[in-house]
Protein backbone atom coordinates (compact mmCIF):
# COMPACT_ATOMS: atom_id res chain seq x y z
CA UNK A 1 0.00 0.00 0.00
CA UNK A 2 1.27 3.53 -0.49
CA UNK A 3 2.57 5.51 2.37
CA UNK A 4 -0.53 7.91 3.80
CA UNK A 5 0.27 11.52 4.90
CA UNK A 6 1.85 11.55 8.38
CA UNK A 7 -1.34 13.14 9.69
CA UNK A 8 -3.23 10.05 8.39
CA UNK A 9 -1.17 7.05 9.19
CA UNK A 10 -2.20 6.92 12.90
CA UNK A 11 -5.51 6.97 11.96
CA UNK A 12 -5.36 3.89 9.51
CA UNK A 13 -2.86 2.02 12.53
CA UNK A 14 -6.28 2.75 14.20
CA UNK A 15 -8.74 1.53 12.21
CA UNK A 16 -6.60 -1.94 11.68
CA UNK A 17 -6.79 -2.16 15.05
CA UNK A 18 -10.26 -1.34 16.56
CA UNK A 19 -11.41 -3.58 13.29
CA UNK A 20 -9.43 -6.76 12.84
CA UNK A 21 -9.47 -9.24 10.12
CA UNK A 22 -11.59 -7.41 8.35
CA UNK A 23 -9.30 -7.12 5.40
CA UNK A 24 -12.17 -5.06 2.60
CA UNK A 25 -12.69 -2.52 5.16
CA UNK A 26 -9.47 -1.32 5.67
CA UNK A 27 -8.46 -1.39 1.93
CA UNK A 28 -11.84 0.81 1.65
CA UNK A 29 -10.61 3.24 4.05
CA UNK A 30 -6.99 3.28 3.15
CA UNK A 31 -8.30 3.61 -0.64
CA UNK A 32 -9.82 6.89 0.99
CA UNK A 33 -7.16 8.40 2.91
CA UNK A 34 -4.68 7.99 0.03
CA UNK A 35 -6.30 10.83 -1.42
CA UNK A 36 -6.87 13.22 1.78
CA UNK A 37 -3.19 14.26 1.99
CA UNK A 38 -3.61 17.62 0.23
CA UNK A 39 -6.62 18.16 2.53
CA UNK A 40 -5.61 17.86 5.95
CA UNK A 41 -2.52 19.87 4.31
CA UNK A 42 -4.88 22.89 3.57
CA UNK A 43 -7.71 22.10 6.53
CA UNK A 44 -5.82 21.18 9.71
CA UNK A 45 -9.41 21.81 11.06
CA UNK A 46 -10.67 18.11 10.18
CA UNK A 47 -7.15 16.38 12.32
CA UNK A 48 -7.93 18.49 15.11
CA UNK A 49 -11.55 17.97 15.25
CA UNK A 50 -11.02 14.09 15.18
CA UNK A 51 -13.42 14.09 11.49
CA UNK A 52 -11.87 11.40 9.78
CA UNK A 53 -11.37 9.04 13.05
CA UNK A 54 -14.83 9.96 13.80
CA UNK A 55 -16.09 8.89 9.77
CA UNK A 56 -14.02 5.71 10.34
CA UNK A 57 -16.06 4.60 12.90
CA UNK A 58 -19.74 3.69 12.56
CA UNK A 59 -22.72 5.51 14.51
CA UNK A 60 -24.20 2.08 14.98
CA UNK A 61 -23.71 -1.35 13.88
CA UNK A 62 -26.45 -4.00 14.63
CA UNK A 63 -25.76 -8.03 14.24
CA UNK A 64 -28.87 -10.54 14.85
CA UNK A 65 -30.13 -13.84 14.92
CA UNK A 66 -32.39 -14.46 11.98
CA UNK A 67 -34.00 -17.88 12.36
CA UNK A 68 -36.35 -19.62 10.13
CA UNK A 69 -37.95 -22.48 8.58
CA UNK A 70 -36.86 -24.45 5.43
CA UNK A 71 -39.45 -26.56 3.66
CA UNK A 72 -38.55 -29.13 5.06
CA UNK A 73 -39.58 -27.89 8.54
CA UNK A 74 -36.06 -27.60 9.92
CA UNK A 75 -34.92 -24.42 11.75
CA UNK A 76 -31.97 -22.82 9.60
CA UNK A 77 -30.37 -20.00 11.51
CA UNK A 78 -28.30 -17.22 9.82
CA UNK A 79 -26.71 -13.78 10.88
CA UNK A 80 -28.24 -10.36 9.85
CA UNK A 81 -26.18 -6.96 9.68
CA UNK A 82 -26.90 -3.33 9.26
CA UNK A 83 -24.33 -0.61 9.73
CA UNK A 84 -25.53 2.54 10.41
CA UNK A 85 -22.16 4.35 9.29
CA UNK A 86 -23.17 8.44 9.33
CA UNK A 87 -26.04 10.53 9.04
CA UNK A 88 -24.66 13.93 9.04
CA UNK A 89 -25.85 14.55 5.41
CA UNK A 90 -29.21 12.72 6.16
CA UNK A 91 -30.85 9.40 7.12
CA UNK A 92 -28.47 6.15 6.37
CA UNK A 93 -28.91 5.16 2.87
CA UNK A 94 -27.74 1.44 1.49
CA UNK A 95 -28.22 -1.79 0.30
CA UNK A 96 -28.86 -5.49 1.65
CA UNK A 97 -26.80 -8.29 0.66
CA UNK A 98 -27.65 -11.74 0.49
CA UNK A 99 -24.66 -14.13 -0.19
CA UNK A 100 -22.45 -16.60 2.14
CA UNK A 101 -19.39 -14.33 1.75
CA UNK A 102 -21.43 -11.33 3.84
CA UNK A 103 -19.79 -10.84 7.49
CA UNK A 104 -19.24 -7.55 9.92
CA UNK A 105 -16.16 -6.42 7.24
CA UNK A 106 -17.98 -6.64 3.88
CA UNK A 107 -20.89 -4.62 5.22
CA UNK A 108 -18.58 -2.26 7.00
CA UNK A 109 -16.65 -1.56 3.55
CA UNK A 110 -19.70 -0.93 1.41
CA UNK A 111 -21.40 1.33 4.53
CA UNK A 112 -18.46 3.21 4.35
CA UNK A 113 -17.81 3.34 0.34
CA UNK A 114 -21.73 4.57 0.54
CA UNK A 115 -21.17 7.29 2.65
CA UNK A 116 -18.96 9.29 0.23
CA UNK A 117 -20.91 7.58 -3.17
CA UNK A 118 -24.09 9.77 -1.47
CA UNK A 119 -22.24 12.22 -0.82
CA UNK A 120 -21.31 12.77 -4.73
CA UNK A 121 -24.93 12.34 -5.26
CA UNK A 122 -25.81 16.05 -4.23
CA UNK A 123 -28.63 14.62 -2.33
CA UNK A 124 -29.51 14.59 1.31
CA UNK A 125 -28.98 10.93 2.29
CA UNK A 126 -25.95 9.09 4.59
CA UNK A 127 -24.17 6.27 4.36
CA UNK A 128 -25.23 2.58 5.89
CA UNK A 129 -25.45 -0.96 4.39
CA UNK A 130 -26.41 -4.12 5.56
CA UNK A 131 -27.55 -8.03 4.69
CA UNK A 132 -27.43 -11.68 5.90
CA UNK A 133 -24.39 -14.62 5.35
CA UNK A 134 -28.08 -16.57 3.55
CA UNK A 135 -27.40 -17.52 0.07
CA UNK A 136 -31.19 -16.92 -1.82
CA UNK A 137 -29.84 -19.48 -4.53
CA UNK A 138 -31.22 -22.96 -5.06
CA UNK A 139 -34.25 -21.93 -2.93
CA UNK A 140 -37.84 -22.12 -3.08
CA UNK A 141 -39.91 -18.75 -3.17
CA UNK A 142 -41.35 -20.12 0.03
CA UNK A 143 -37.74 -20.11 1.58
CA UNK A 144 -37.01 -16.73 0.50
CA UNK A 145 -40.15 -15.08 1.92
CA UNK A 146 -39.84 -17.31 4.96
CA UNK A 147 -36.20 -15.97 5.07
CA UNK A 148 -37.26 -12.19 4.27
CA UNK A 149 -39.96 -11.89 7.03
CA UNK A 150 -37.58 -13.20 9.52
CA UNK A 151 -34.85 -10.83 8.93
CA UNK A 152 -37.73 -7.79 8.78
CA UNK A 153 -39.07 -8.69 12.27
CA UNK A 154 -35.74 -7.65 13.68
CA UNK A 155 -34.38 -5.06 11.65
CA UNK A 156 -37.80 -3.12 11.32
CA UNK A 157 -37.40 -1.59 14.59
CA UNK A 158 -33.71 0.35 12.94
CA UNK A 159 -35.57 2.06 9.68
CA UNK A 160 -37.62 4.78 8.71
CA UNK A 161 -37.88 6.85 6.09
CA UNK A 162 -36.28 9.76 8.16
CA UNK A 163 -33.77 7.28 9.95
CA UNK A 164 -32.86 4.25 8.06
CA UNK A 165 -33.73 3.49 4.37
CA UNK A 166 -32.38 0.15 2.89
CA UNK A 167 -32.18 -1.05 -0.66
CA UNK A 168 -30.93 -4.14 -2.89
CA UNK A 169 -27.69 -5.11 -3.45
CA UNK A 170 -26.46 -8.67 -4.46
CA UNK A 171 -28.95 -11.49 -3.83
CA UNK A 172 -31.72 -8.39 -3.17
CA UNK A 173 -34.31 -8.05 -5.87
CA UNK A 174 -37.36 -7.35 -6.55
CA UNK A 175 -38.44 -9.99 -5.04
CA UNK A 176 -36.58 -9.50 -1.84
CA UNK A 177 -37.74 -5.96 -1.48
CA UNK A 178 -41.45 -7.14 -1.88
CA UNK A 179 -41.08 -9.66 0.49
CA UNK A 180 -38.84 -7.38 3.53
CA UNK A 181 -41.67 -4.45 2.93
CA UNK A 182 -44.55 -6.91 3.42
CA UNK A 183 -43.38 -7.29 6.79
CA UNK A 184 -42.43 -4.45 7.15
CA UNK A 185 -45.72 -2.53 6.60
CA UNK A 186 -47.67 -5.99 8.43
CA UNK A 187 -45.79 -4.89 11.93
CA UNK A 188 -45.37 -1.73 11.60
CA UNK A 189 -49.13 -0.96 10.59
CA UNK A 190 -48.60 2.05 8.06
CA UNK A 191 -48.26 2.39 4.81
CA UNK A 192 -44.45 3.60 5.27
CA UNK A 193 -43.80 3.37 1.19
CA UNK A 194 -40.29 5.99 1.77
CA UNK A 195 -38.22 3.11 4.08
CA UNK A 196 -37.31 0.60 1.18
CA UNK A 197 -36.48 1.63 -2.35
CA UNK A 198 -36.08 -0.47 -4.77
CA UNK A 199 -39.98 -1.36 -4.67
CA UNK A 200 -42.37 -2.34 -7.50
CA UNK A 201 -43.86 0.38 -9.82
CA UNK A 202 -47.45 -0.61 -8.76
CA UNK A 203 -46.63 -0.13 -4.87
CA UNK A 204 -44.32 3.07 -4.84
CA UNK A 205 -41.44 2.20 -6.19
CA UNK A 206 -39.78 4.43 -9.36
CA UNK A 207 -39.23 4.46 -13.14
CA UNK A 208 -35.60 3.62 -13.70
CA UNK A 209 -34.50 2.28 -10.43
CA UNK A 210 -34.11 -1.42 -12.00
CA UNK A 211 -31.75 0.38 -14.27
CA UNK A 212 -30.26 3.38 -13.00
CA UNK A 213 -26.73 1.50 -11.82
CA UNK A 214 -26.02 0.21 -15.27
CA UNK A 215 -27.12 3.26 -16.75
CA UNK A 216 -25.49 5.69 -14.64
CA UNK A 217 -22.14 3.85 -15.02
CA UNK A 218 -22.68 4.65 -18.74
CA UNK A 219 -23.82 7.74 -18.06
CA UNK A 220 -20.58 8.52 -16.86
CA UNK A 221 -18.34 6.54 -19.21
CA UNK A 222 -20.16 8.78 -22.05
CA UNK A 223 -18.71 12.15 -19.74
CA UNK A 224 -15.78 10.56 -19.52
CA UNK A 225 -15.03 10.10 -22.96
CA UNK A 226 -16.74 13.25 -23.95
CA UNK A 227 -14.12 15.40 -21.52
CA UNK A 228 -11.73 14.36 -23.91
CA UNK A 229 -13.24 14.73 -27.59
CA UNK A 230 -14.73 11.34 -27.91
CA UNK A 231 -18.20 9.14 -27.65
CA UNK A 232 -18.79 5.46 -27.20
CA UNK A 233 -19.76 5.49 -30.91
CA UNK A 234 -18.12 2.51 -32.00
CA UNK A 235 -16.84 1.26 -29.21
CA UNK A 236 -15.67 -2.52 -27.62
CA UNK A 237 -16.73 -2.92 -24.28
CA UNK A 238 -16.65 -5.83 -22.04
CA UNK A 239 -18.56 -6.23 -18.93
CA UNK A 240 -18.09 -8.62 -16.07
CA UNK A 241 -21.62 -9.91 -14.76
CA UNK A 242 -24.84 -10.47 -15.47
CA UNK A 243 -27.05 -9.39 -12.96
CA UNK A 244 -28.72 -6.25 -12.71
CA UNK A 245 -25.80 -3.98 -13.02
CA UNK A 246 -24.35 -5.65 -15.85
CA UNK A 247 -27.43 -5.98 -18.36
CA UNK A 248 -28.86 -2.57 -17.82
CA UNK A 249 -24.92 -1.32 -18.25
CA UNK A 250 -24.89 -3.59 -21.64
CA UNK A 251 -28.43 -2.20 -22.82
CA UNK A 252 -27.42 1.69 -22.55
CA UNK A 253 -24.54 1.21 -24.15
CA UNK A 254 -26.19 -0.33 -27.49
CA UNK A 255 -28.16 2.45 -27.49
CA UNK A 256 -24.88 4.94 -27.08
CA UNK A 257 -23.73 3.01 -29.61
CA UNK A 258 -21.02 0.57 -28.27
CA UNK A 259 -21.02 -2.59 -28.49
CA UNK A 260 -20.26 -5.00 -25.76
CA UNK A 261 -18.88 -8.26 -26.59
CA UNK A 262 -18.45 -10.31 -23.03
CA UNK A 263 -20.02 -10.82 -19.84
CA UNK A 264 -19.60 -13.09 -17.29
CA UNK A 265 -21.29 -14.68 -14.29
CA UNK A 266 -19.79 -16.76 -11.33
CA UNK A 267 -19.49 -20.24 -13.31
CA UNK A 268 -16.94 -18.53 -16.25
CA UNK A 269 -17.78 -15.61 -19.37
CA UNK A 270 -19.13 -15.68 -22.93
CA UNK A 271 -17.68 -13.97 -25.88
CA UNK A 272 -20.43 -12.58 -28.44
CA UNK A 273 -18.72 -10.87 -31.54
CA UNK A 274 -21.96 -10.43 -32.71
CA UNK A 275 -22.82 -8.19 -29.53
CA UNK A 276 -24.40 -9.71 -27.00
CA UNK A 277 -28.27 -10.19 -27.54
CA UNK A 278 -29.70 -8.66 -24.36
CA UNK A 279 -33.04 -9.73 -24.67
CA UNK A 280 -31.69 -13.47 -24.45
CA UNK A 281 -29.09 -12.50 -21.60
CA UNK A 282 -32.34 -11.10 -19.69
CA UNK A 283 -34.41 -14.48 -20.26
CA UNK A 284 -31.42 -16.70 -19.46
CA UNK A 285 -30.76 -14.62 -16.12
CA UNK A 286 -33.79 -12.90 -14.87
CA UNK A 287 -36.58 -15.46 -15.89
CA UNK A 288 -35.06 -18.76 -16.03
CA UNK A 289 -32.38 -17.90 -13.02
CA UNK A 290 -29.83 -19.94 -16.08
CA UNK A 291 -26.09 -19.46 -16.20
CA UNK A 292 -23.56 -18.30 -18.62
CA UNK A 293 -23.45 -21.38 -20.44
CA UNK A 294 -27.10 -21.43 -21.07
CA UNK A 295 -27.17 -18.33 -23.03
CA UNK A 296 -24.45 -19.55 -25.17
CA UNK A 297 -26.21 -22.90 -26.07
CA UNK A 298 -29.78 -20.53 -26.90
CA UNK A 299 -27.72 -18.34 -28.92
CA UNK A 300 -25.64 -20.33 -30.52
CA UNK A 301 -23.75 -18.82 -33.30
CA UNK A 302 -21.12 -16.03 -32.88
CA UNK A 303 -21.28 -16.71 -28.89
CA UNK A 304 -18.72 -19.10 -27.07
CA UNK A 305 -17.82 -19.96 -23.88
CA UNK A 306 -14.50 -17.84 -23.15
CA UNK A 307 -11.50 -20.11 -22.75
CA UNK A 308 -9.13 -17.48 -20.72
CA UNK A 309 -8.90 -17.57 -16.79
CA UNK A 310 -11.03 -14.61 -16.74
CA UNK A 311 -13.66 -12.05 -18.83
CA UNK A 312 -10.50 -9.48 -18.88
CA UNK A 313 -8.80 -11.83 -21.36
CA UNK A 314 -10.85 -9.87 -23.94
CA UNK A 315 -9.72 -7.26 -25.63
CA UNK A 316 -11.80 -4.50 -25.53
CA UNK A 317 -11.72 -0.22 -25.84
CA UNK A 318 -13.96 0.24 -22.40
CA UNK A 319 -14.29 -2.06 -19.16
CA UNK A 320 -16.82 -2.03 -16.98
CA UNK A 321 -16.68 -4.19 -13.90
CA UNK A 322 -19.90 -5.00 -12.61
CA UNK A 323 -19.86 -8.00 -10.14
CA UNK A 324 -17.82 -7.70 -7.43
CA UNK A 325 -15.15 -6.62 -5.01
CA UNK A 326 -11.61 -7.39 -6.06
CA UNK A 327 -12.30 -9.47 -9.04
CA UNK A 328 -9.95 -7.37 -11.76
CA UNK A 329 -6.71 -7.73 -10.02
CA UNK A 330 -3.02 -6.70 -11.58
CA UNK A 331 -2.63 -9.45 -14.00
CA UNK A 332 -6.03 -8.63 -15.49
CA UNK A 333 -5.01 -5.02 -15.73
CA UNK A 334 -1.95 -5.31 -17.58
CA UNK A 335 -3.77 -7.33 -19.92
CA UNK A 336 -6.23 -4.69 -20.63
CA UNK A 337 -3.65 -2.18 -20.68
CA UNK A 338 -1.57 -4.52 -23.44
CA UNK A 339 -5.13 -4.60 -25.68
CA UNK A 340 -5.40 -0.89 -25.66
CA UNK A 341 -7.92 -0.63 -23.13
CA UNK A 342 -9.08 3.48 -22.87
CA UNK A 343 -11.61 3.57 -19.96
CA UNK A 344 -12.34 1.47 -17.16
CA UNK A 345 -15.47 2.01 -14.71
CA UNK A 346 -16.59 0.54 -11.69
CA UNK A 347 -20.35 -0.64 -12.28
CA UNK A 348 -19.53 -2.83 -9.13
CA UNK A 349 -18.38 -1.52 -5.21
CA UNK A 350 -14.53 -1.55 -5.18
CA UNK A 351 -13.97 -4.46 -7.83
CA UNK A 352 -10.72 -3.48 -8.70
CA UNK A 353 -7.70 -4.27 -6.30
CA UNK A 354 -5.34 -1.07 -5.34
CA UNK A 355 -2.54 -2.24 -7.44
CA UNK A 356 -4.74 -2.53 -10.33
CA UNK A 357 -5.80 1.09 -9.89
CA UNK A 358 -1.99 1.69 -9.83
CA UNK A 359 -0.97 -0.06 -12.79
CA UNK A 360 -4.03 1.30 -14.80
CA UNK A 361 -4.03 5.12 -13.57
CA UNK A 362 -0.01 5.04 -14.64
CA UNK A 363 -0.55 3.48 -18.18
CA UNK A 364 -3.01 6.88 -19.04
CA UNK A 365 -6.04 4.56 -18.63
CA UNK A 366 -8.88 6.68 -17.72
CA UNK A 367 -10.29 5.01 -13.69
CA UNK A 368 -13.69 5.86 -12.66
CA UNK A 369 -14.01 4.46 -9.04
CA UNK A 370 -17.56 2.85 -8.05
CA UNK A 371 -18.29 5.70 -5.71
CA UNK A 372 -18.72 7.83 -8.43
CA UNK A 373 -19.09 5.78 -11.70
CA UNK A 374 -21.87 3.22 -9.54
CA UNK A 375 -23.93 6.16 -8.22
CA UNK A 376 -26.51 6.35 -10.13
CA UNK A 377 -28.72 3.39 -8.16
CA UNK A 378 -28.48 5.05 -4.90
CA UNK A 379 -29.09 8.21 -6.19
CA UNK A 380 -32.52 6.90 -8.43
CA UNK A 381 -33.16 5.58 -4.64
CA UNK A 382 -33.32 8.95 -3.18
CA UNK A 383 -35.41 10.29 -6.61
CA UNK A 384 -37.63 7.10 -5.57
CA UNK A 385 -37.89 8.81 -1.91
CA UNK A 386 -38.60 12.29 -3.12
CA UNK A 387 -41.41 10.81 -5.28
CA UNK A 388 -42.42 8.73 -1.83
CA UNK A 389 -42.59 11.69 -0.03
CA UNK A 390 -44.78 13.91 -2.11
CA UNK A 391 -47.14 11.47 -3.33
CA UNK A 392 -46.27 11.46 -6.76
CA UNK A 393 -45.22 9.21 -9.72
CA UNK A 394 -42.28 10.93 -12.14
CA UNK A 395 -42.08 9.48 -15.85
CA UNK A 396 -39.48 6.99 -17.35
CA UNK A 397 -38.33 9.73 -19.89
CA UNK A 398 -37.82 12.34 -16.99
CA UNK A 399 -36.27 9.94 -14.26
CA UNK A 400 -33.75 9.01 -16.91
CA UNK A 401 -33.44 12.62 -17.81
CA UNK A 402 -32.63 13.55 -14.04
CA UNK A 403 -29.93 10.66 -13.71
CA UNK A 404 -28.15 11.81 -16.20
CA UNK A 405 -27.79 15.07 -15.11
CA UNK A 406 -27.05 13.93 -11.89
CA UNK A 407 -24.29 11.49 -13.20
CA UNK A 408 -23.03 14.75 -15.11
CA UNK A 409 -22.64 16.52 -12.05
CA UNK A 410 -20.33 14.18 -10.23
CA UNK A 411 -18.18 13.70 -13.31
CA UNK A 412 -17.59 17.28 -13.20
CA UNK A 413 -17.48 17.99 -9.82
CA UNK A 414 -15.09 15.04 -9.57
CA UNK A 415 -12.73 16.89 -12.04
CA UNK A 416 -12.86 19.90 -10.53
CA UNK A 417 -11.84 19.03 -7.01
CA UNK A 418 -8.86 16.71 -8.43
CA UNK A 419 -8.07 20.62 -10.18
CA UNK A 420 -8.72 22.34 -6.72
CA UNK A 421 -6.12 19.80 -4.93
CA UNK A 422 -3.66 19.83 -7.29
CA UNK A 423 -4.55 16.19 -8.88
CA UNK A 424 -5.47 17.37 -11.98
CA UNK A 425 -7.65 14.25 -14.24
CA UNK A 426 -7.54 12.18 -11.01
CA UNK A 427 -11.42 10.73 -10.59
CA UNK A 428 -10.09 8.58 -7.47
CA UNK A 429 -8.84 11.62 -6.01
CA UNK A 430 -11.37 14.01 -7.02
CA UNK A 431 -14.21 11.71 -5.84
CA UNK A 432 -12.67 10.34 -2.62
CA UNK A 433 -11.93 14.39 -1.48
CA UNK A 434 -14.95 15.76 -3.23
CA UNK A 435 -17.21 13.23 -1.09
CA UNK A 436 -15.27 13.44 2.08
CA UNK A 437 -15.22 17.63 2.36
CA UNK A 438 -18.76 17.26 2.01
CA UNK A 439 -19.87 15.17 4.59
CA UNK A 440 -16.54 16.49 6.57
CA UNK A 441 -17.92 20.15 7.14
CA UNK A 442 -21.40 18.56 7.61
CA UNK A 443 -20.22 16.60 10.86
CA UNK A 444 -18.09 20.03 11.50
CA UNK A 445 -21.05 21.92 11.65
CA UNK A 446 -23.15 19.83 13.72
CA UNK A 447 -20.55 19.15 16.57
CA UNK A 448 -19.31 16.30 18.63
CA UNK A 449 -21.97 13.43 18.51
Amino acid sequence: MPELHDLLTPVFDDVVARNPGEREFHQAVHEVLESLGPVVAKHREYVDAAVIQRLCEPERQIIFRVPWLDDRGRTQVNRGFRVEFNSALGPYKGGLRFHPSVYLGIVKFLGFEQIFKNALTGLPIGGGKGGSDFDPKGRSEAEVMRFCQSFMTELYRHLGEHTDVPAGDIGVGGREIGYLFGQYKRITNRYESGVLTGKGLSWGGSQVRTEATGYGTVFFVERMLAAHGDSLDGKRVVVSGSGNVAIYAIEKVHQLGGRVVACSDSSGYVVDEAGIDLDLLKVVKNEQRGRIADYVEARGGSAALGTGSSVWDVPCDVALPCATQNELGEAAAKGLVASGVRVVAEGANMPTTPGAVRLLTEAGVLFAPGKAANAGGVATSALEMQQNASRDSWSFEYTEERLAGIMASIHDRCLATADEYGQPGSYVAGANIAGFTQVADAMMALGVV
